[in-house]
């Protein structure tokens, strides 16, 4: 999978150290396959959430983290939408935002 954009993840692990070894492990996963179903990513993250067709959200860093991302299986991409602290990602989801 292409993974777009990989700023937002070291953006957010300068911020956050302990983040970014999980983040790079997860990247380094993510480009290395070419997943074709949400049945294919629960494989390598059994604990990812899928929300709606496209969205999926990843535990990141023993469930500290929270990475959105928009899954394209037709085209092989992945966006990152926003990586999240546990907290932000609740408040957005009570907000509606995610």
């Amino acid at each position: 999978m292409r993974v777009i954009s990989r700023r937002k993840l070291r953006e957010f692990a300068e911020g956050h150290a302990d983040a970014k070894r999980p983040l790079d492990a997860w990247f380094a996963i993510m480009k290395g396959r070419a997943y074709g179903s949400p049945h294919e990513v629960r494989d390598d993250f059994p604990m990812a959430s899928f929300l709606g067709a496209r969205r999926t959200v990843f535990n990141i860093g023993g469930n500290r983290y929270r990475l959105v991302v928009d899954m394209r299986y037709d085209l092989g991409r992945v966006y990152v939408r926003e990586v999240l602290t546990h907290a932000e990602y609740d408040r957005r989801v009570w907000q509606g935002r995610i």
